[in-house]
């Protein structure tokens, strides 16, 4: 499936398709270069899914939990800053994507092996000026 975002209008309905397309999916795989896009579109969607929490990029604390209006978990996980593999476990990876909440993640480049099959990947390619290209498999 490919969806274009012109520009951040059309974030909100990017987000909604996104997130019809995984259905009884609860993980989304975020692949891109820096500044493409990732943390904007996972904010988008935490909010097209009722995040009564106030979103933000967990570079630094590696996973963000955000509550919604019905009191349930969202999980977004950037891996940027993890250097080994290791790492991933140490996090409670496992926890997390077996846990049946939605998870988001940045970066899972070095968390392939451990990605469910039935993971949605989504890989954003920029267009020109604000554009994205978003390839969902």
């Amino acid at each position: 499936m490919k969806i274009i975002i012109k520009d951040k209008r059309y974030l909100a309905s990017a987000s909604k398709k996104i997130v019809k397309h995984a259905g009884d999916r609860r993980i989304i795989a975020f692949y891109g270069s820096m500044g493409a896009g990732k943390t904007t579109i996972i904010k988008s969607i935490c909010k097209v899914l009722g995040a009564a929490d106030i979103t933000s990029s967990p570079t630094f604390t590696i996973v963000n939990e955000y509550r919604t209006v019905s009191n349930d978990s969202l999980y977004h996980i950037d891996f940027y800053r993890i250097r080994k593999s290791e790492e991933i476990y140490d996090i409670g990876i496992l926890e997390y994507l077996s846990g049946g909440s939605w998870c988001f993640l940045e970066w899972p480049e070095l968390a392939e092996e451990i990605l469910p099959p039935e993971a949605v990947k989504v890989r954003i390619i920029v267009g020109s000026g604000e554009q994205r290209i978003l390839h969902l498999e």
